[in-house]
């Protein structure tokens, strides 16, 4: 049995990367707290993972329904010790001119402003205890760049300058790191690679990895632009 008796809070639990780390941290013996738009799949989660995880329908970019949802987590739960921003959309492929204003700003609503949003509002509570680690999902995206998902790419690079900056002003003893997931065969994937992305890992397998991975993070990792091999 694990002893990972920790408390993770992780974004965008309700499909690809959120869903498999959520299974993988569980069964690792670590208490999940978790969000996702779709009240379907929260409800699914929640009856599949009982108390003391927590699933809640929550859209990141609301700023006042994550401040809701974490005065309810850290008045029941108290503060992450591993909080991850995996949350995140992806433009249909499409040169930028072709990206409709509405696309452009509700990717960067989800992708900059929810991590941000989650950020303000349970990031306090770590600090006042000192303790703690922020991994901010980049992307291979956020350190390159491609056709046709200029926007995707343009919050991507803006969360390695986000979280690179809040590590410098994150007292000793946590850390805050972007963390490039690699190439995964996620849904997101699959609106740009289509059938190609059967070919990388999946969800799965990929957690596999990342879990004992995230679990290794701690104070020495501060600020480091990282990647799960």
């Amino acid at each position: 049995m694990s002893t990972n008796h920790r408390l993770v809070l992780i974004t965008g639990v309700s499909r690809g990367l959120g869903r498999a780390l959520t299974a993988g941290f569980i069964e690792r013996g670590c208490t999940v707290l978790g969000c996702a738009r779709s009240a379907e799949a929260v409800a699914e989660l929640a009856r599949v993972h009982k108390s003391p995880h927590d699933f809640t329908t929550v859209d990141v970019a609301d700023d006042a329904a994550v401040q809701t949802w974490a005065k309810r987590l850290l008045a029941t739960h108290g503060p992450p010790d591993l909080l991850i921003n995996n949350a995140a959309l992806i433009n249909r492929n499409a040169p930028l001119w072709e990206v409709s204003a509405a696309e452009f700003d509700r990717v960067v609503a989800v992708n900059v402003g929810g991590v941000a949003n989650v950020i303000r509002h349970f990031v306090p509570a770590m600090v006042a205890r000192r303790r703690g680690v922020i991994v901010n999902l980049s992307s291979g995206w956020g350190r390159s760049t491609d056709a046709e998902v200029a926007p995707y790419c343009a919050t991507k690079w803006a969360i390695e300058g986000l979280t690179q900056a809040l590590a410098q002003e994150l007292p000793a003893g946590m850390a805050a790191v972007p963390l490039n997931p690699g190439i995964i065969d996620t849904d997101m994937l699959r609106s740009c690679f289509g059938g190609a992305a059967g070919s990388y890992p999946s969800p799965t397998d990929w957690a596999a990895q990342a879990v004992p991975f995230l679990l290794g993070l701690g104070p020495r990792h501060n600020g480091q632009s990282l990647t799960v091999s």
